[in-house]
């Protein structure tokens, strides 16, 4: 009989019943890819745990993990569920004040941090703080206490301790506080969202019936484990029993994928957006016949619609296509690749529609770490799947649009709540229950969701004409040669944009076009590479309505990251910080 999932923790008991695996959990470690079995996995997760309760650790405690992905995450992740001990992940690329907020305001008893480059960045912040949160770390450091000396402690426990965690598993409800996801602070400080066993567990149930990956697939894990997105396709790959390779870094993707032929992989639409670029620029340096049978199908697959909508003659120029050129996107992914989990922002339509064209089916979906995180969810049968949506609700969620076409929530994805902060809970949630996302949409066809912009991030033109900048952002991230955009104008008399461009893609005007430059600063100043942008923006202006036209813009010199602050760590525009960085260039597109 199949065991039955209702907290986290149990997948452990679904895998010893159902898996025999060597490679459950694998990472990449000193260039060789260290694979943990299922057996191994389960022994580390209860070693821990019971470390954990012979150090005092009780049902509600808080510890907070600053880690890359690997599977000592999934022990320790494993290991305080099952105590009832609240895990508190966090992203790796926070500042020093942002961890210093994050333990202070929750509470943490212990910190856990994956590596000595960490060490130091969380240095200050355990200063600050007194050092009240003790830091243990995943790698050996000299003088650092390690992870591994907690585990020993559990190995070596009595049986009265292995007796009292199974007896406190039994009491651990799927309603229980699980964890606590600080979300990534776009607009100011991180808020704490509080999510249940029954949160994730429901969520992740339904996606792993919606992706039908099977123990014998490999999954490419690429979003950071302490983002919500990425947990969730930590956790339904577990429920299916399938083999996960955690990526080495956002760099290495390309080789870990050549390496280990994964069937899938999750991915934000950034991650999407890189991949054809680089796809898109090594056509641009063909030559010839190979190159105009490759724009053939790029433009080919641009039309794409699913289930041989286009009628017969497409379909036949599709195989072809495939045969040429598809084929071989699909083998520098590794060969196997045939689903991928996106979200975490807006992805554009015509990526989704020539990915799926090359056979790769792009699962786009939508949430937030409020919502577990999945609300809806594109599916891959006909009927259930719209193109340029984020698909139909996910089982057990309902979703409704208000008159002001804000999206509304409920289900057992919906948080408890956030942590410490009953007043924002309450702002949150009107009195029928609904969860306000503060996110704009319409429903399509009855069924398929389109979500358009952020409530919060719409603004208002001096004539009284509303902005959503997000979609006018992804008509011009369809240009090659910009990077990242933010619309800009609240308040003035038309809309402009902050340009970040594609330096990558600049590189070869140096010889195709005989234009010389030295430094990003330079590039943004040359009249050629200025015109060149007039002509962009000018197109892609033709494709909206006379108030949303970009009516000026500026070119940055800088490439927008989270390290250097003008994205979070889910990549998104944190368009407070940019506004602020760049007011002296806003000055100058509107003259003041």
């Amino acid at each position: 009989m199949e065991h039955i999932v209702s907290r986290t923790f149990d997948l452990l008991d679904r895998y010893r019943e159902l898996y025999n695996k060597a490679d459950a959990l694998c990472f990449k470690h000193n260039g060789n890819w260290q694979k943990y079995s299922t057996a191994e996995y389960i022994e580390h997760a209860y070693s821990f745990c019971y470390g954990l309760c012979e150090s005092g650790f009780r049902r509600g405690d808080k510890i907070i993990t600053v880690s890359a992905n690997r599977p000592e995450w999934n022990f320790t992740d494993m290991g305080m569920s099952m105590l009832g001990v609240v895990h508190v992940p966090v992203f790796t690329s926070l500042s020093a004040t942002e961890y210093e907020y994050i333990i202070r305001n929750s509470g943490a008893r212990m910190i856990i941090i994956s590596d000595k480059k960490l060490c130091r960045t969380l240095e200050p912040a355990l200063t600050a703080t007194g050092h009240s949160c003790p830091a243990f770390t995943f790698d050996k450091i000299d003088g650092a206490a390690n992870w591994l000396d907690i585990v020993e402690k559990g190995r070596n426990c009595s049986a009265e301790t292995k007796q009292q965690v199974e007896e406190i598993k039994k009491l651990i409800k799927p309603d229980d506080f699980a964890t606590l996801i600080y979300t990534s602070g776009t607009t100011g400080k991180p808020k704490g969202v509080m999510l249940s066993h029954r949160n994730m567990v429901s969520n992740f149930i339904s996606a792993a019936s919606v992706f039908n990956l099977k123990p014998t697939d490999k999954y490419l894990s690429i979003l950071p484990l302490c983002h919500v997105g990425g947990r969730l396709g930590n956790y339904q790959t577990q429920f299916s029993g399938t083999s996960i390779y955690y990526a080495e870094s956002m760099g290495t993707i390309s080789i870990n994928m050549k390496e280990i032929k994964p069937d899938g992989f999750d991915a934000v639409p950034r991650v999407l957006e890189k991949f054809y670029d680089v796809i898109i620029s090594k056509g641009k340096s063909l030559t010839g016949i190979k190159k105009s049978l490759f724009f053939r199908a790029v433009n080919l697959g641009l039309n794409y619609q699913p289930f041989g909508e286009n009628g017969w003659l497409y379909e036949r120029k599709l195989r072809i296509a495939d045969k040429l050129i598809f084929s071989k996107w699909r083998e520098a992914l590794g060969g196997n690749v045939r689903i991928v989990g996106c979200g975490g922002a807006s992805l554009q339509p015509r990526l989704e529609r020539v990915f799926w064209a090359a056979g790769i089916k792009i699962i786009n979906m939508y949430g937030l770490t409020e919502t577990s995180p999945i609300i809806t969810i594109n599916r891959t049968e006909k009927g259930k799947v719209k193109l340029g949506s984020v698909g139909m609700t996910i089982e057990g969620v309902e979703v409704k649009i208000t008159d002001d076409g804000e999206i509304l929530c409920k289900g057992p994805n919906v948080m408890l709540g956030y942590y410490n902060d009953p007043e924002l809970t309450a702002s949150v949630f009107d009195e029928e229950g609904w969860f306000h996302t503060g996110d704009i949409g319409h429903i399509e066809e009855g069924k398929f969701l389109m979500v358009t912009d952020r409530k919060k991030e719409i603004f208002k033109l001096s004539n009284g004409k509303f902005i959503a900048p997000q979609r006018v952002e992804n008509i011009f991230k369809e240009s090659p040669a910009i990077d990242q955009i933010m619309v800009i104008g609240e308040h003035e008399k038309f809309a402009s944009a902050l340009i970040s461009p594609n330096f990558k893609y600049f590189e070869d005007w140096k010889t195709s076009r005989k234009v010389n430059y030295s430094s990003n600063d330079e590039l943004i100043t040359l009249p050629e590479v200025l015109q060149f942008f007039s002509s962009e923006v000018n197109k892609m202006n033709k494709r909206l309505s006379p108030p949303e036209r970009i009516n000026r813009f500026r070119l940055v010199k800088d490439e927008w990251s989270p390290a250097t602050g003008e994205l979070s760590p889910t990549l998104k525009l944190r368009r407070k910080f940019i506004h602020e960085k760049y007011s002296e260039v806003v000055e100058q597109v509107y003259n003041k």
